[in-house]
């Protein structure tokens, strides 16, 4: 998938929420040999894995294909890879408001170890804290 691709399924996805990724943004992701990109027909996820530590950078599902497993089926998949790339944790960033995400990402295991107060900015200018969540993948 091309980084122009990604741009529109991301601001597809987050449409309603914080500011998507630009095609530029992915475009330099995809380029460095750390990042993994893990993909279906309607959703995927970005990684990256550096030393034992991996960092899930950003999932998306197309809303029309929402509540059907398919981030579900990518967030397995990016855990594989990240443990085949030698990755023993895995880290992600929440917004405290995405009660879908942070029901999907509780029942796979991950767990809340850090917050950052008012780190997201949504599009009518409200602040939102960010949530660190981590999963051991051993």
């Amino acid at each position: 998938m091309t980084a122009d691709a990604l741009a529109k399924r991301h601001a597809r996805a987050f449409q309603n929420d914080m500011r998507p990724w630009t095609a530029e943004e992915f475009s330099t992701l995809l380029a460095s040999p750390h990042s993994h990109l893990i993909q279906s027909d309607h959703a995927f996820a970005l990684i990256r894995v550096v030393a034992d530590e991996a960092e899930l950078l950003t999932l998306a599902t197309d809303p029309d294909h929402r509540r059907q497993g398919l981030a579900r089926t990518v967030l397995e998949a990016l855990e594989t890879r990240a443990r085949q790339a030698g990755a023993v944790t895995i880290f992600l960033e929440v917004s405290e408001a995405n009660t879908p995400a942070r029901a999907l990402y509780a029942s796979a295991g991950y767990h809340e170890t850090a917050r950052r107060p008012d780190y997201y900015k949504t599009p009518t200018g409200q602040r939102i804290d960010a949530l660190i969540l981590t999963k051991s993948l051993s």
